[in-house]
């Protein structure tokens, strides 16, 4: 085709007409018929294989820049896409000039596997493997709960001293599960089954949603795997920590069907999902419903709309959530309400975060999270990470939340500390991973995560295997104690100190082993669905009468230990433990006969003539 046929062609006009009207003009032979042929079907087979690298390109470019969208968002704008120029006129939805991803961008780095995800997941289970009872502060207390629901219609011994009526209220998960369990495994071992799922799953809960938010998983997200095993759960508070992990999974599900346009079915999951969170813990429920609101906010938002007009599109989308709230209401009216005080204790609140990792060395604890403070800080400055806009709104969700809750909430107490260590995993999992031009830096990244989760786990396994030590050096004491015995305990601990020993309600094992009476119990309106039925213990038969102290703490209930000897009424009682007591007058112990010693801890039985 000559220059100046070429110019005369007129937009739309097909090939084969300007090739006739250069053919009358020039004379020049027209090229066979099968030459035009073949070239029409190479140039269709350019064309496909063009929109299947343009289709890789795009998934590329989501995954490099992080998937902003908390659900199903529009495609990119016309604007963006015309950077640069020459990507003007494209379709939004097409590949950019940039977005042409490196010849291994198709390729998963090791930590974005399928095998990493599993493996990290169990390697969440590693502390809690040796232990047989897992050694957090009050899980005794509740396995010694879970016995007295599930044997106290049939065990006379146990109806002297405890009563337990079954109600619907926000703080039930471990107490349902051990029903069908504890009938397979026994009770001990479903406990401890139990309790090992709660990290695993808050492990693949964060790693489900920072997979959901950046389209794979970052590798500043493995500095937040060892939050699986914070402050709260070494408490003990296991219903509480089942519900969060079950909600970051739950959110993760809440992200993906919005990406997908499946509203209706997420609408439809999410209202029972919402009840049976709730029933496991109130907690879990409410975390959910502050992440997916900060989510829907900052996407109405992002869409041009007023700040009022996108809280309100956020509160829409929240509605499936609130079935719960009439269930709430109902639980915490009127006596079971509980008290509710000590609000905006901001040098407490730093000192929650500050110790969301703590477990059994202070300073090794410290250290930890001043790696995730700082993590948090680079990420969130450095232009190679950057802070996804998608998880941005989640975490000032949590962390308005954070500010504003109260250190005791409907008789609680830790209200505020509960939430410290899980908005800082938030705030580790919003940091977007660097683009693949920059893996070299991803990798560095991955690595010194990888081994921070090592150094921790090792760490936290250490703890739980001397944790477990003690506990089967005083539960040995149990063997001298008779089935059904009154038994009365005291445990000591010391006002201000930093050390932890974990024995708080250890005492309650002399019920789940030999039904026996234990003074560790909790007795919380609304909270609770036990409550003790021995009024000849006096002030002795509920928690915390078991904690002592070598002299008063300020603040506390806890008994100075000579105080609490002196003033025991010994003829409700057959035997006396002292757990790690602190120093007390041998005086106060005439007409106690020691059966069992270990170290300073001793069994005593109470002589006959001294029961009167």
């Amino acid at each position: 085709m000559s220059y100046a046929a070429a110019r005369a062609r007129k937009p739309g006009q097909s090939v084969s007409v300007i090739q006739r009207l250069h053919d009358s003009s020039s004379h020049i032979d027209q090229p066979p018929r099968s030459a035009i042929r073949n070239a029409a079907a190479a140039s269709r087979m350019t064309t496909a294989a063009d929109q299947i690298r343009a289709e890789v390109a795009v998934d590329e470019e989501r995954a490099a820049i992080g998937r902003d969208e908390s659900s199903s968002t529009p495609p990119a704008s016309a604007a963006a896409a015309c950077r640069p120029p020459e990507n003007c006129g494209k379709r939004p939805d097409m590949p950019t000039a940039a977005s042409t991803p490196p010849p291994d961008a198709a390729v998963s780095a090791w930590w974005e596997t399928r095998r990493a995800f599993v493996a990290f997941v169990a390697l969440a289970a590693l502390p809690l493997i040796w232990p047989d009872v897992p050694p957090l502060i009050d899980l005794p207390g509740h396995m010694g709960r879970y016995r007295i629901q599930l044997d106290l219609a049939d065990s006379p011994a146990l109806q002297r001293f405890y009563a337990f009526q079954w109600s619907l209220i926000g703080n039930l998960g471990v107490d349902l599960l051990v029903i069908p369990l504890s009938k397979l495994f026994g009770l001990e071992l479903a406990v401890k089954l139990i309790v090992t799922s709660v990290p695993m799953l808050t492990v693949a809960g964060f790693l489900a949603v920072a997979r959901e938010v950046h389209g794979r998983v970052p590798p500043t997200a493995l500095f937040a795997l060892p939050l699986a095993y914070n402050f709260p759960l070494m408490f003990g508070f296991v219903n509480f920590a089942l519900s969060m992990g079950l909600a970051f999974l739950a959110f993760a599900l809440w992200l993906r069907l919005g990406r997908q346009g499946r509203f209706g079915l997420r609408a439809a999951i999410f209202v029972p999902l919402s009840l049976l969170l709730w029933v496991i813990h109130a907690f879990g429920w409410g975390t959910l419903g502050l992440m997916v609101f900060g989510a829907e906010l900052l996407r109405a938002d992002r869409r041009g709309r007023s700040l009022a007009v996108a809280g309100l599109t956020a509160v829409r989308a929240c509605l499936v959530l609130t079935p719960p709230i009439m269930l709430m209401l109902l639980w915490r009216s009127g006596e079971a309400g509980g008290e509710t005080g000590k609000w905006f204790d901001y040098i407490g609140k730093w000192r929650w975060l500050l110790q969301a990792l703590r477990d059994r060395w202070p300073i090794f604890d410290f250290v930890a999270i001043v790696v995730v403070l700082l993590v948090i800080a680079a990420g969130a400055r450095t232009r190679a990470f950057g802070m996804a806009r998608g998880m941005v709104g989640p975490v000032l969700a949590l962390l308005v939340a954070f500010v504003l809750l109260p250190f005791i909430l409907f008789g609680s107490a830790f209200t505020d500390m509960r939430l410290a260590p899980y908005l800082l995993a938030a705030a580790l999992l919003a940091i977007k991973p660097p683009t693949r031009e920059n893996l070299r830096l991803a990798r560095v990244a991955a690595y010194a995560g990888l081994a921070f989760l090592l150094v921790r786990t090792a760490g936290t396994t250490a703890s739980f295997w001397l944790f477990d030590r003690s506990f089967d050096r005083e539960l040995a004491a149990l063997d001298h104690v008779p089935r059904g015995a009154r038994l009365v305990s005291f445990v000591g601990v010391w006002c201000g100190s930093q050390e932890w020993s974990r024995l708080d309600h250890l005492p309650a094992m002399a019920i789940v082993r030999r039904e026996a009476f234990s003074n560790d119990q909790w007795e919380m309106a609304g909270a609770q669905l036990l409550r003790v039925t021995y009024p000849a213990g006096g002030g002795y038969v509920s928690d915390p009468s078991q904690l002592v102290t070598p002299q008063t703490c300020t603040g506390t209930l806890w008994k100075k230990v000579n105080d609490a000897l002196a003033g025991l009424p010994r003829g409700a009682f057959d035997y006396v433990w002292l757990i790690d007591p602190p120093a007390y007058e041998a005086e106060l112990t005439r007409g106690l006969t020691p059966v069992w010693r270990s170290g300073s801890s001793v069994l005593f039985r109470v002589d006959r003539q001294d029961r009167k």
